[in-house]
């Protein structure tokens, strides 16, 4: 009896030390992690989104917490004086989530551009969604009163031949954008000024 507990008093104590340390690890390497993820994922996407900002989105970026959704925003001023949006979404593809970032237009309501920041696709396949610019061209210039889903499922944009279940990731991503745009705009729109 006296070993069991001996070994429920070691286990105890090893599994409790080995928890805080996991957890002190985490929060040692939150910030860092994040700052990479921002430094090389959405970076390179909003650069390429807003080429002509006059601003610097990143250094100006904002958290929105509405609604029960937390939403990092990246404000623009463009060339021609009109404030822009850009913010990430995530949809499900074929090997996992697919994250989104979209470029809005304040003024107009209208998509500036999309960029696909991360993927788990299948190389050559599903992984064109981020460097196949044809396919996110298709949402250059759409309004927010635009189907997001893919033709097959009655929308208005053309799936990638091959990599279906990308598209349709991609898809959901840019229609959760629209329903988050819609509900957010009044407090991202207070924000900014």
């Amino acid at each position: 009896m006296r070993e069991m507990i001996s070994m429920i008093v070691v286990l105890t104590v090893l599994t409790a030390f080995s928890g805080g340390l996991l957890a002190a690890i985490e929060s040692g390497t939150k910030d860092r992690i994040e700052n990479q993820v921002l430094k090389f994922q959405k970076a390179p996407a909003i650069q390429a989104i807003f080429p002509e900002a006059t601003n610097d989105p990143l250094a100006e970026r904002f958290t929105i917490k509405a609604e029960g959704i937390e939403l990092q925003v990246f404000p623009t001023i463009l060339s021609d004086g009109s404030k822009a949006v850009a913010f990430e979404t995530k949809g499900t593809g074929f090997g996992g989530p697919v994250g989104l970032m979209m470029g809005i237009n304040l003024d107009t309501d209208k998509i500036i551009e999309v960029r696909v920041t991360t993927h788990s696709e299948t190389p050559g396949i599903g992984s064109r969604a981020k460097d196949n610019l044809e396919f996110v061209s298709q949402f250059s210039g759409l309004g927010m009163d635009t189907n997001f889903a893919i033709k097959s499922d009655n929308g208005d944009i053309d799936a990638m031949s091959g990599a279906t279940v990308t598209s349709k990731g991609v898809s959901v991503a840019a229609a959760q954008a629209k329903e988050i745009y819609q509900k957010l705009k009044p407090e991202i729109v207070k924000q900014i000024k």
